[in-house]
C-alpha cells in the first residue's frame, strides 16, 4: 500500500511485481493480495493502475481556485469519475511553480500530473501543468429581455446564473430578443446586479440559435482561425506516390441519406482459398487524414483542440475545415480519393485468420444509404443498388452473416435502448421525434468498422508501436455489488469476483426481456458500468468484448482516429507523414484531452436536445403524458417522455401525501408509511406544470399512485444517499455510438 501511493506511475501488477521482485508462484500469490485489498475497498483500479478509492489518476484536469498562505496555487480535480460518486469531498492540488510556458494562475483550468504527498495538513497532492487551457471568461450567456419599465435585463440560458440588469449605455448593438454574452460589471451587496453585453451572439428566433446556446456554453470551437482556412484551402489532392492503385474495386458507401462526408468504404468477396472454404475476404478502406493533417501544422493543432466534431439536430460543428472533410478525404463516388485499407480473412464461422494493411487509391463505385441498401437486400432494388445486387451488395451480407456468428460467439454486452432522432422543421423548431429502425445495413456497417478497429490496434501492438487505444474498463468492484444488490430484489444472481464477462450481462437481460422490468433491468446494468475513455495502455474494450481496440475508422470527425492512423503509417513504413516522436511522447496528455473533448461534445448535444424539446412542449403545459422513470434521487424523481426522448423532474415534496424515503440500492422513492413506492424504469402518468425553454428543462406533477416494490422492505429505511443524474436514454446512446 505505501509503495502504491508512494509510486503511483508504477501501479500497474506487472511493476509491484517488478518492485518486489516476485517470480513463478509468487505472482499468483500478489494476484490473490491484490483481488481482496480490492474486495475490501482498500484499493481500486482504474484502467491497468491500482490506487486507494477516491485516489486522483496521474493526469488530470484540474480547476485552479484559490492560493494558499504561502502563495502557492490551490487546485480542484474539474469533475470526479463516475465510479467515485460519493467518496467524499474532492482532493486538492498543490501547484508546482513552472520555469517555462504560460503561468497559470486562479481561475484557469490545466492539465496536470499529479503526485501524492505525505502532508496531513495540506493538499493531498501535488501537480505538474502539463497544459494551460483556453481561460474561460466570467461571462453569463442569456437572452436581453424588456422589462414592464422598460428597462433590460438578461434572462440566463443556465437556471444557477444570475440575472443581471443591462444599462442602456451597456447594450452595445444588442435588440431585444438576442443571445447575449454578458460581463458582470458591478455586484453590490443590495440591489440588482449590473452587466455590459460582450457579445452578441445573434437573434433567439434565428435558425440554429438552440445549438448556438450549448456552442458558448461549453465553450465549444466552431470559427476555425483564418490560418486553418487558409492551409486547408491551399492543399492538393494526393497523387499516386507510395500507394497501390485500387482504384478499380467495388468499394462502396453505406451512410445516412443526409451525410456530406463519406469516410468508409467497403467491400467483400468470398475467399478462394481452399483451406478457407465459406470464407470472406472483407476490406475496409478509410479516408487518408493524414495525408492532408500533418504533425504540428495549424489544421493539426486547431483538430486537436476540438477533439471531435459535434452532432446537433440542426447542425454539425466539424474537426476539419469542409475543405478537408467535404472535398479532398471525402470518399466520393467516382472520383480518386487516397485512403488507408485494411484485407481480412474470416472464416465461415466469423473467425479472423489475418488482416492487412494498405495505403492505397480508391474509388468510390458507388453512394448508397442504409435504407437503400437495406431495401435492395430485401427485394426492392432502385436504378443504382439494382446493377450492385449480385457483384457487391449480396457477397457483402454474406460475409456478414459470418462475422454475425463471430460476433454472436464472443457475446458483446448487448443492451436494448432506443435511440432517439429529432426532426426539425426549416424554422429550426421540432417538427418530431422518430426512433429510426435498426436496420441490417446498419449492423453490417458497425460490425465491419469493429473489425478494422482490432485489426488496427493489433498490428500496433504487433509493431510494438505507441498508440490510443480506445478502451472500456470492467466494471468496479463497488457498482457490481450495487447492482448484484439490486438484482437481489428480483432473485437474480450476479456472480461475485471481479471476472465478470458481457455474457453474464446478456444471461441476465436475456431473463428480463418480454417482461415489466426489462427496462428497468436495462437501465440499471447500463449505469453499472464505465466509462468509455481514450488512454495510450491497453485495457481492452469490456464492453464489446475484445482484447484489444483502438478507433481507426473515422480521422475525419475524431482525432483519435488521426492518431492511429499516423501510427500504423509509422509502424509499416507507408511514408513520411507518420506520428512523430514528440507526439508519442505526449500520447497520455492526448489521451486525456481528447477523452474530455469528448464528454464536453455529448453533453453540450444533450444540452440542446433538452432545449428543442422543452421549447416544442413550452405550450402544452397543463396537459397529461406518459411517461418512465429515468433516474431516482433523494430530491425527486426524473422522468422521461419517450415520445420525445425528453427528461423532466418531479419534486420529492409534491409526491403523494406520504413521507418519501430514497432506497439506492434499488433505484427507488418509498413512502414510509405506506411501502409503496416509485422505481426506475416504472411507466407513469404525469402532468407538465413548468417549462424553462432556455435552460431546457421541464417540471412534471406525479399523476400515478404508488405501488408496491418487488423484494424485500425491510432495508429501505436505512438506505444510505447517494445521487444519481438521472441520464436520458438519449444520451446513453450517444456514448454507446461513440464505442
Amino acid at each position: 500500500m505505501r509503495f502504491i501511493t508512494d509510486n503511483p506511475d508504477r501501479t500497474a501488477k506487472r511493476d509491484i511485481a517488478k518492485a518486489f521482485n516476485l517470480k513463478g508462484g509468487d505472482r499468483v500469490w500478489l494476484k490473490d493480495i491484490l483481488r481482496e485489498l480490492q474486495d475490501e475497498g482498500l484499493l481500486k483500479k482504474s484502467r491497468k493502475r491500482l490506487m486507494k478509492p477516491g485516489a486522483l489518476p496521474h493526469v488530470v484536469v484540474l480547476d485552479i481556485f484559490s492560493r494558499d498562505a504561502g502563495g502557492a496555487l490551490i487546485a480542484r480535480p474539474a469533475e470526479r469519475d463516475d465510479q467515485d460518486e460519493g467518496a467524499g469531498p474532492l482532493p486538492l492540488v498543490e501547484i508546482r511553480a513552472q520555469k517555462t510556458g504560460r503561468a497559470a494562475g486562479i481561475g484557469d483550468r490545466v492539465l496536470a500530473r499529479v503526485f501524492p504527498t505525505d502532508n496531513d495538513s495540506g493538499p493531498a497532492y501535488t501537480g505538474r501543468v502539463m497544459k494551460v487551457f483556453e481561460k474561460r471568461r466570467q461571462s453569463v450567456l442569456g437572452v436581453l429581455r424588456k422589462t414592464k419599465d422598460g428597462g433590460l435585463r438578461i434572462e440566463p440560458v443556465e437556471r444557477t446564473q444570475r440575472k443581471l440588469v443591462i444599462d442602456d449605455a451597456f447594450r452595445g448593438d444588442a435588440e431585444e430578443g438576442d443571445l447575449v454574452e454578458v460581463e458582470p460589471v458591478s455586484v453590490g451587496r443590495y440591489g440588482a446586479a449590473h452587466g455590459k453585453v460582450l457579445s452578441v451572439i445573434g437573434s433567439l428566433s434565428s435558425e440554429k440559435a438552440v445549438s448556438m446556446i450549448a456552442i458558448h456554453a461549453h465553450e465549444i470551437p466552431y470559427i476555425f482561425p483564418s490560418g486553418v482556412i487558409e492551409e486547408a484551402e491551399a492543399a492538393r489532392p494526393a497523387d499516386m506516390s507510395g500507394r497501390e492503385d485500387w482504384r478499380d474495386l467495388p468499394l462502396i458507401t453505406i451512410d445516412p441519406a443526409d451525410a456530406k462526408d463519406h469516410d468508409d468504404a467497403v467491400m467483400a468477396e468470398p475467399d478462394t482459398d481452399e483451406k478457407n472454404p465459406g470464407g470472406f475476404i472483407a476490406t475496409v478502406a478509410i479516408a487518408d487524414v493524414a495525408n492532408y493533417v500533418r504533425p504540428g501544422s495549424a489544421l493539426d493543432r486547431e483538430a486537436l483542440k476540438r477533439g471531435n466534431s459535434v452532432y446537433f439536430p440542426d447542425r454539425v460543428v466539424p474537426m476539419l475545415p469542409e475543405r478537408i472533410s467535404n472535398d479532398l478525404c471525402s470518399l466520393r463516388e467516382g472520383e480518386a480519393r487516397p485512403a488507408l485499407a485494411v484485407r481480412m480473412r474470416f472464416t465461415a464461422d466469423g473467425r479472423k485468420l489475418g488482416h492487412s494493411f494498405h495505403r492505397v487509391m480508391i474509388r468510390s463505385a458507388a453512394k448508397l444509404s442504409y435504407q437503400q441498401t437495406q431495401a435492395a437486400i430485401d427485394g426492392e432494388p432502385d436504378d443504382k443498388t439494382g446493377p450492385l445486387l449480385d457483384p457487391v451488395l449480396r457477397p457483402l451480407w454474406a460475409a456478414y452473416e459470418a462475422l454475425k456468428r463471430g460476433r454472436n460467439a464472443r457475446q458483446p454486452l448487448e443492451l436494448d435502448l432506443p435511440e432517439r432522432k429529432i426532426l426539425l422543421k426549416d424554422d429550426g423548431t421540432v417538427d418530431r421525434v422518430v426512433v429510426p429502425p435498426r436496420l441490417d445495413a446498419h449492423k453490417l456497417i458497425e460490425e465491419f468498422m469493429v473489425q478494422a478497429n482490432v485489426a488496427a490496434a493489433e498490428t500496433l501492438e504487433a509493431k510494438r508501436q505507441p498508440l490510443v487505444y480506445r478502451v472500456h474498463d470492467a466494471p468496479s468492484l463497488a457498482k457490481q455489488e450495487a447492482l448484484r444488490e439490486f438484482l437481489r430484489t428480483f432473485e437474480i444472481s450476479l456472480a461475485r469476483g471481479a471476472q465478470l464477462r458481457p455474457a453474464q450481462f446478456n444471461t441476465i437481460l436475456a431473463r428480463v426481456r418480454g417482461t415489466e422490468h426489462e427496462q428497468l433491468v436495462n437501465e440499471v446494468v447500463l449505469r453499472s458500468q464505465s466509462q468509455a475513455v481514450y488512454a495510450p495502455e491497453n485495457l481492452g474494450h469490456f464492453g464489446l468484448n475484445l482484447r484489444r481496440y483502438a478507433h481507426f475508422t473515422s480521422p475525419i470527425r475524431r482525432y483519435a482516429d488521426l492518431i492511429v492512423h499516423r501510427a500504423l503509417i509509422s509502424a509499416l513504413g507507408f511514408g513520411k507523414d507518420g506520428i512523430t516522436p514528440d507526439e508519442e511522447a505526449r500520447l497520455e496528455e492526448v489521451a486525456a484531452l481528447i477523452s474530455t473533448t469528448e464528454r464536453r461534445a455529448m453533453a453540450a448535444e444533450r444540452d440542446t436536445v433538452d432545449r428543442l424539446i422543452a421549447e416544442h412542449l413550452s405550450s402544452r403545459i397543463g396537459e397529461e403524458f406518459e411517461a418512465s422513470i429515468s433516474g431516482v434521487a433523494r430530491a425527486g424523481l426524473f422522468v422521461q417522455l419517450p415520445d420525445y426522448g425528453a427528461d423532466g423532474f418531479i419534486p420529492v415534496s409534491t409526491v403523494g401525501d406520504d413521507y418519501y424515503i430514497y432506497d439506492e440500492a434499488r433505484h427507488a422513492l418509498i413512502g414510509e408509511r405506506s411501502g409503496k413506492g416509485f422505481q426506475l424504469g416504472d411507466t407513469v402518468s404525469v402532468r407538465l406544470v413548468e417549462v424553462a425553454p432556455l435552460a431546457g428543462a421541464m417540471r412534471f406533477e406525479m399523476l400515478s399512485e404508488p405501488e408496491r416494490l418487488p423484494g424485500t422492505m425491510k432495508s429501505f429505511h436505512k438506505a444510505k444517499g447517494g445521487r444519481d443524474r438521472g441520464k436520458s436514454a438519449r444520451n446513453r446512446a450517444s456514448q454507446r455510438r461513440r464505442r
